[in-house]
């Protein structure tokens, strides 16, 4: 793994998320984290995780969730539609997402962040 910096989309109850960090540590790797239920991601921010990702907004949506459950199951939203429901609740974020110059993964497993040197 080259130096360059990732940003780690990180929820820390979140075994696969904690999962992520740990393969980053093993790599001797730098990186940021953005608790992203702490510090809730915007409309912009979204759209464009989603677009380094290179998946539909749908794709990023955890269907286990009480919040996709109870709003969202079986209604097809536009692609705004989804980035929209992730802002109003971000439990629905898939995760971990990790980026790097440009890029996005969704690191599951963690052997995954390898993609994106």
């Amino acid at each position: 793994m080259s130096k360059e910096t990732y940003t780690v989309y990180h929820n820390n109850r979140c075994s696969k998320s904690r999962n992520a960090l740990a393969y980053l540590d093993e790599k001797n790797a730098t990186y940021s984290v953005v608790e992203y239920l702490k510090e809730p991601l915007d409309a912009t921010q979204l759209s464009e995780i989603v677009s380094q990702l290179g998946i539909p907004a749908k794709d990023l949506i955890r269907k286990g969730e009480a919040d996709f459950k109870e709003n969202f199951k079986g209604k097809e939203l536009s692609e705004k539609e989804w980035i929209d429901a992730m802002v109003k609740y971000p439990k629905l974020i898939e995760r971990p997402i990790i980026v790097k110059n440009g890029k996005a993964v969704i690191g599951r497993p963690a052997e995954r962040i390898d993609e994106l040197d």
